[in-house]
């Protein structure tokens, strides 16, 4: 697949680490996909997608390549290529939670716009570690989706995590499924406690993603490629799977513990 280069239109500073880039173009993609991100002469990026139309991309500035990003600026142009992956599935579900940590908050953006014009309900739960992290709460609050804002400090919102924000959500109300992006870790705590209130739940992992289509291997989770049959995964798949909340690889392909 040629990449395809589109005109910045917009940049919305959400923090001081993370930017959403507007672009002038649109893609039909599924939530939970992401796009490859070209800078040439640099390297290239999975970004996950937060809105299709306008296609949208909220960043975190990770490193040399996250940082060459965030120094384009409006009318500049990127290339990318996708959407690729498997996406977030909203199959026979009415109330539906959505649990994002730090700039996992981004896909489910798309996904919670996905589901209101399908009728469905969504409660979304951020986690941050202090206010100053929490993103895109603006975006959510003009889709009118009830959102329930959770930082390790108590600073914004209730204090704790979004797995402590998720677990009493659970015990207070029927949810047909859940929906979660954020740290690894952090989703592992989560599937825990849906298996412990019976409640289907799928999660986008983020691994390192070289090539977008199964073939390197680079970004493979005890034989599952994240870039081709996920990122997006059900957990009763991933319950078996011994590297999920434990081990990534980097660069080199190389294990380290998450």
């Amino acid at each position: 697949m040629l990449p395809r280069r589109a005109k910045i239109k917009e940049i919305i500073n959400d923090n001081g680490r993370v930017k959403t880039f507007v672009l002038d173009c649109s893609i039909i993609a599924k939530p939970g996909q992401y796009v490859m991100v070209w800078l040439p002469g640099i390297d290239e990026k999975p970004i996950s997608v937060s809105r299709a139309d306008p296609l949208t991309l909220t960043v975190a500035n990770r490193g040399p390549f996250t940082s060459r990003l965030f120094d384009l600026k409006v009318n500049d142009f990127m290339s990318f290529r996708g959407p690729f992956g498997n996406g977030f599935a909203l199959r026979t579900v009415k109330n539906i939670l959505l649990v994002g940590g730090g700039y996992g908050v981004a896909p489910l953006r798309f996904l919670a716009e996905t589901a209101l014009q399908k009728n469905i309900r969504p409660t979304m739960i951020m986690g941050a570690k202090t206010a100053s992290d929490v993103i895109l709460e603006e975006a959510f609050s003009e889709l009118k989706v009830k959102t329930i804002i959770a930082t390790d400090d108590g600073s914004k919102g209730v204090k704790g995590t979004c797995v402590d924000a998720a677990r009493e959500a659970m015990e207070k109300e029927k949810f047909n499924a859940v929906y979660s992006c954020g740290p690894e870790k952090m989703m592992a705590a989560l599937a825990h406690e849906c298996a412990k209130h019976g409640v289907r739940c799928q999660l986008s992992l983020e691994r390192y993603i070289k090539c977008g289509i199964g073939v390197c291997g680079q970004c493979c989770c005890d034989g599952l490629r994240v870039c081709h049959d996920g990122p997006v995964f059900d957990a009763r798949v991933l319950k078996g799977v011994e590297d999920f909340g434990r081990l990534a690889r980097g660069p080199s392909g190389a294990s380290h513990a998450l």
